[in-house]
Order: C-alpha cells, then sequence, then structure tokens
C-alpha cells in the first residue's frame, strides 16, 4: 500500500471560499519516498495579504503558474490507489475534494490524519501542531508555512508513526462515504456541506419521518461515520433508510446532549429505541450501615432500584472517580468498598482514615463528610448558570439550575453579563426536569471542561 502526504498552501482558511496556491505531495511506500511533485498554483483570484505575510507566496510568484484545472489529471494519476495522508488532513483534503468539485469531479480518497495517529501511536506530546511535534522529534522543516517544507516534515513524521506501530496503522483510515452503499435520494453534496461543529443531527426516510436522532462536537464527521457504518445488519438497515439529513448547532457539548434527549423522548425515533443502551451502566449508591454510618459503592445500575449519585461510562472510571473522592474528603475506603478487609482499612494504619472503618471515628461526624461530598455531587439547593459557547462567537450558551433543580437552557449575547435569574429569563426556554438531564448534568459537571459557573 502507497501513501500520499500532502500540504496544500491557499488563499484562505476554508475550502468553502478558498483556493489553492501551492501543493506539494511525496509518495511513500512504506520504506521511502518514491515520488515527489511540488508546485505553484494559480488560484485565479488575489492573495490576501495575511496570507502573503505568512506564506511568502504573492501574486507575482503565482501568476505564470498553472492553474488547478492544468494539473488536476496529473494529481488523479499521482494519488492512484494511494491514501492521502496530511496534517490536520481535513482541511487538505477539503481543499482537494472543494477545487476538483468546481471542475465537476468527486474526489475521493481514503484519508489518514498524522495529528490524530501521532495521538495515539506517539502519546504524551504538549502539541501536536506540526511546528511544536516536529520540533520535539528532532524533525527540521525547511520552509515553514511552504507546501514542500510542511508536507516532507509531515511525511518524516509519518515515517515515525507508520514503523512505531504499522500494525494499527489501518485504524486510522478513514474510509469515504461509498454513493453505492446508500440510498440513492440521499444527496452526497448535502453531506459535504454539513457543518464541523457541536450539534444535533437528525436521520428521516422517504416518508420524512425522523428514524435516528443523535448529537456530536463534530455533526459532519459522525453522520459520515454512520453512513460508512457496514459492519452489523442493523447499521447497513439504517444507512439505506436514510433519504435526508438535518441538523442544529448548539455549539454547547453540554446543550446538544440535552437537546438529544429532548428531541428523542418526543420523537421517539425507530433507530434510538432499536438501538438503546444505557451510556452509563454503572452508578455511585450510598447507604446507612447497621452501625449508622454511610457507605458508598459502585455498581451496576440493572442491579439497583434506587437511583443514583452520579453515573459512570464503566466500573473502572466509577472506582477511579471514588478513589478520588475519599482522598479529597478524607473518606474511608473500607466503607467505600474500596479495600476489603474484616478489621481497619490500610489508610488508617498510615493515618489517612480517621477510623471509621473501625468505629474509632463517630457516624455523625464521619456522614458529615460524606453528606458534604453528596451535596457537592448532585448540586442539591445550589443555584447557578452554567456559561459555555455559543452557536456563533457572537453568543454564549446559559443554563439555569434554581436550588438545584434544572430550569433550561438558552442563548444570551456574548457580551452580556446579567448574574441573576432576573436577567437571564427572557434567553431561557424553561423545561422541566428529568432523570436523564440530571445524569447528563453530572456527568457533564464532573468533566474538566472550559465552561463557566455563575453561582447566585
Amino acid at each position: 500500500m502507497n501513501y500520499v502526504i500532502i500540504d496544500v498552501e491557499t488563499t484562505g482558511g476554508s475550502p468553502k471560499n478558498s483556493k489553492i496556491t501551492e501543493l506539494a505531495m511525496y509518495k511513500y511506500d512504506g520504506e521511502k519516498i518514491i515520488d515527489e511533485f511540488v508546485t505553484l498554483v494559480n488560484p485565479e483570484m488575489q492573495i490576501p495579504e495575511f496570507i502573503v505575510r505568512l506564506t511568502g507566496i504573492n501574486d507575482r510568484m503565482v501568476a505564470q503558474a498553472p492553474k488547478f484545472f492544468e494539473i488536476a489529471k496529473k494529481i488523479i494519476d499521482f494519488t492512484d490507489e494511494c491514501i492521502f495522508v496530511a496534517h490536520n488532513v481535513a482541511f487538505d483534503y477539503g481543499m482537494f475534494r472543494s477545487e476538483f468539485k468546481a471542475l465537476g469531479y468527486d474526489f475521493r480518497k481514503p484519508h489518514l490524519c498524522t495529528v490524530r495517529a501521532a495521538r495515539f501511536v506517539i502519546p504524551g506530546h504538549a502539541s501536536y501542531s506540526l511546528g511544536k511535534i516536529t520540533r520535539e522529534l528532532g524533525i527540521e522543516i525547511k520552509g515553514r508555512h511552504r507546501a514542500g517544507g510542511d508536507a516532507l516534515a509531515t511525511t518524516k513524521l509519518f515515517e515515525i508513526i507508520y514503523h512505531k506501530d504499522p500494525n494499527n496503522l489501518s485504524t486510522f483510515i478513514q474510509e469515504e462515504v461509498n454513493p453505492k452503499r446508500i440510498h440513492p435520494n440521499l444527496s452526497i453534496e448535502t453531506i459535504d456541506e454539513l457543518p464541523s461543529k457541536t450539534g444535533v443531527y437528525f436521520f428521516y426516510n422517504e416518508f420524512n419521518q425522523i428514524i435516528y436522532i443523535g448529537k456530536s462536537i463534530s455533526i459532519k464527521k459522525r453522520v459520515e461515520q454512520h453512513l460508512r457504518n457496514t459492519k452489523t445488519a442493523k447499521g447497513i438497515k439504517m444507512i439505506q433508510s436514510i433519504v435526508h439529513v438535518s441538523h442544529e448547532v448548539t455549539g454547547s457539548e453540554i446543550i446538544s446532549m440535552l437537546r438529544e434527549s429532548e428531541l428523542i423522548k418526543e420523537h421517539k425515533p425507530i433507530y434510538n429505541r432499536q438501538l438503546k443502551r444505557s451510556l452509563y451502566p454503572f452508578g455511585l449508591f450510598d447507604h446507612v450501615d447497621e452501625n449508622g454510618y454511610i457507605n458508598l459503592r459502585i455498581e451496576s445500575i440493572a442491579k439497583n432500584t434506587s437511583f443514583p449519585l452520579v453515573h459512570f461510562t464503566s466500573k473502572k472510571d466509577g472506582v477511579s472517580y471514588l478513589m478520588n473522592c475519599c482522598e479529597r474528603k478524607s473518606l474511608c475506603q473500607k466503607l467505600c468498598f474500596l479495600y476489603q478487609s474484616k478489621e481497619q482499612c490500610f489508610q488508617y494504619n498510615i493515618k489517612q482514615c480517621s477510623g471509621a472503618c473501625i468505629q474509632q471515628e463517630s457516624s455523625p461526624d464521619y456522614n458529615a463528610r460524606v453528606e458534604g461530598l453528596i451535596k457537592e455531587i448532585t448540586f442539591e439547593g445550589k443555584s447557578f448558570f452554567i456559561i459555555d459557547k455559543g452557536r456563533d462567537k457572537v453568543e454564549k450558551s446559559v443554563i439555569w439550575i434554581e436550588k438545584g433543580m434544572y430550569q433550561g437552557y438558552g442563548f444570551a449575547p456574548y457580551h452580556f453579563h446579567g448574574k441573576t435569574p432576573k436577567d437571564w429569563s427572557r434567553y431561557i426556554t424553561l423545561q422541566k426536569e428529568n432523570k436523564d438531564i440530571k445524569t447528563i448534568l453530572n456527568v457533564f459537571l464532573r468533566k474538566e471542561n472550559k465552561f463557566k459557573i455563575i453561582e447566585l
């Protein structure tokens, strides 16, 4: 299998309204570079001044360069039966798709992103931008922000990735949506035009019925994953039923989760019901033991009739979280079922537990700390706003919690600084709380996100 490592310089930052000014392609066979093609390209439009300052490519330099249509056939031949590789491949691949689309040609290749592959194969680096990761790996870039220099540096990075983990490389190759596998009335162009933004998406059948609702931090990427899912009979059946796709941008991940839950309850799409499974099968439960101490335990939700304090995607995730809580709140690991012993816990021996495990610490004193933790993680009685990203740069999202109860969400102007319910209420759509919303909020607030909490 051959790979073609590609970099492009362009007139702007979006494939929709930019043109290529320079491209470089290096064909790699797993051992060495076997061919290369580097050229300036006449974009047939003026190059903005800030791009000239970044790349050094100006209008005079590209005036006599070939136009894209003049090298299009060579590009097709050069990339034939190759995997398209680039650093942040979505941009370079998108530029190729856009340029060929203008010529009436549907350019589609399996593609691989060296950012994604590098994060997995060589983890632990502070940044995976091309400049920083190559500097850390000792790869010299001759001609930064020029296609030839960046593509050659990406080739050297890809060579490291390739030889470090060739067996898993195939897992990073993204196959294009195959028009032959989808419903004939589903427009591929509609899929291409989906945004790579956070939000909710909808699949419709030929009767204009919503058959599936999902959410993602990249709507386009997630929809394409659905359309490539031919591993299961249900996946294939759903793909063949999709005639139309629509979406709602939310900007905020938590609002996309809330919106998805709300819409699934409203529409009850057939494939959401068929594919339904618990995303959070484990929970943190509490009970009072025979000595009056509050015990905490991570257990399967299916085995409990009570509602958990917090939900987890796995038992390992839950145990890790509870261990952290024990450390922060000086709780007994034995009473949290993290340490098996008929006597005192190990932490008592090293003076990190006050002895609740052997009733040396009184139950009221110990329970006070447990109750404090429970109030903290369930936001019981608390009133606050969650401020997160909006649908665009001029707004922000707002979620309102009043006395521990979810009130609703909305979007406000970015520079609005209200801090009371009266200030924010005009922007918020009021909604009723349910256990799914409580779960979503608990899970989300545990994450390390960039949202803000404004307490009332």
